[in-house]
Parts: structure tokens; C-alpha cells; sequence
């Protein structure tokens, strides 16, 4: 279960932000159990902080799954933790790797930099299905948690070399993130935190004391309501 929600936060989250919030998160909600019956609100608010708060909810829903049909024991096969809501392919088998020690393969944005770094320097356009065959013939099979801990720690340290160019910008999956000021993504948070912390506020209050417009307050309000995570 740890390892379940240190994997769902790390997605997309820079791991000094996570550090922060998974020992409250996990005082707070200690197991499956009592994350699949806590209110929606308070994961939220658990989770203010990370950004991405849909996480939040997908983590709720697959704790709910697991409970129901699994008795509170998370799936060792990465095929159907992949079946989970919010737990892609990379996800799983991470998870099922670290919490199991199954020789799943995966990649994120650490093994993806090392392979590149050597096995793809020259080449402009690296798509992960070409660096997957490699990352399973590399693999440790009797000790894939290990491993995997190596190559990452090893994919980050290339990563804060000085001078050195990040290889993931051969990597055909590479993006720059938009800037976060002004953006939709700070709208939302800033909406759904006020929300969570007073429901009844009426959008023309809460436009005014956010600083955004009537009109997206109400577009961003209605988006939540309808994605779950506002009721």
C-alpha cells in the first residue's frame, strides 16, 4: 500500500514535494481500508500541495476496487494493477518490481535518461518501445527491486551533472511543462482549495477573493463537479 501511493504521487511530482505530504498522507489514511471509505474531501485536502488532484481521486477509487473484490490485497500481476483506476503500465510495474519483486518492465524518466545516455546518444527521436527490449534483457531477475533502485538513483545523477546535456531530450516523449502562473492547472487548484475549505461559496465570492474571472471560475467549478472531485 506504501508503495502504491508513493507511485501515484511521484507521477509527475518532483520527489522533495512528495517527501512533505507522504508521511501525513499515510498517518491519515493508514491502509486501503480507510482510504477507500474516507470522504473525497478529506483525500483531498490530504493531497493539497502535489497538484494533479485527480491522482488523488484515481487512488481513492482504485483502494475502493481493491477492497471490493480483492479483500484490501493489492494485485501482484502488473497486468491487473494496470486495470486499476489511475495506474498505467509504468505505474504497475513499478509497483508490482518494488512491492514484489517482479521482474516487470518499465520505464520512467530516470531509466529512459540512462538508456538514452548510452545506448541512443546520436540517434534525435528515441520512442521507449525501442529502449524497452534492451531495459528487459538488462534486467535482474532475482532481485529486480534492487535494480531497478540502482538504475534510477544512476538516471538522477545524470540528470544533475553539470555541463552535461539532458539525454531525455532525445527521447521522442520529451515536453516542457508550461509555465504554471496564469495557467488553467493554477486555477484550478486555487478554486478547488477554496471549495474544499468552504463549499458554500458562491462563484461570484470566490472569483473576486481568487482574482479570476466570473466566467472561469464558473468553467472550472463545473469541470470539477463533473470529474468527481467537487460534489
Amino acid at each position: 500500500y506504501r508503495i502504491l501511493v508513493s507511485e501515484i504521487m511521484l507521477q509527475q511530482t518532483q520527489v522533495d514535494r512528495v517527501r512533505m505530504k507522504y508521511q501525513p498522507f499515510l498517518r491519515q489514511f493508514p491502509d486501503l481500508a480507510s482510504l477507500a471509505k474516507a470522504p473525497m474531501a478529506d483525500v483531498l485536502r490530504a493531497w493539497q500541495g502535489l497538484g494533479y488532484n485527480r491522482r488523488a481521486m484515481y487512488l481513492r477509487r482504485a483502494a475502493q476496487e481493491i477492497v471490493a473484490r480483492q479483500g484490501s490485497a493489492l494485485p501482484r500481476d502488473p497486468v491487473a494493477l494496470a486495470r486499476l483506476p489511475g495506474i498505467g503500465r509504468a505505474t504497475a510495474g513499478a509497483i508490482a518490481a518494488f512491492a514484489f519483486q517482479t521482474p516487470a518492465v518499465f520505464i520512467e524518466t530516470n531509466i529512459r535518461r540512462v538508456y538514452i545516455h548510452f545506448f541512443f546518444s546520436k540517434k534525435k527521436s528515441v520512442h521507449d518501445r525501442d529502449i524497452m527490449p534492451i531495459i528487459a534483457a538488462a534486467m535482474s531477475r532475482k532481485n529486480p527491486r534492487e535494480w531497478y533502485y540502482a538504475l534510477m538513483d544512476y538516471g538522477a545523477m545524470l540528470g544533475r551533472e553539470k555541463g552535461r546535456a539532458n539525454p531525455n531530450r532525445h527521447s521522442r516523449h520529451y515536453a516542457v511543462q508550461s509555465p504554471f502562473r496564469g495557467s488553467q492547472r493554477e486555477r484550478r487548484g486555487k478554486i478547488l482549495k477554496a471549495l474544499l475549505a468552504d463549499p458554500s461559496l458562491a462563484v461570484p465570492i470566490l472569483a473576486k477573493q481568487l482574482h479570476i474571472s466570473i466566467t472561469k471560475t464558473k468553467t472550472v467549478r463545473s469541470a470539477l463537479q463533473k470529474e468527481g472531485l467537487l460534489p
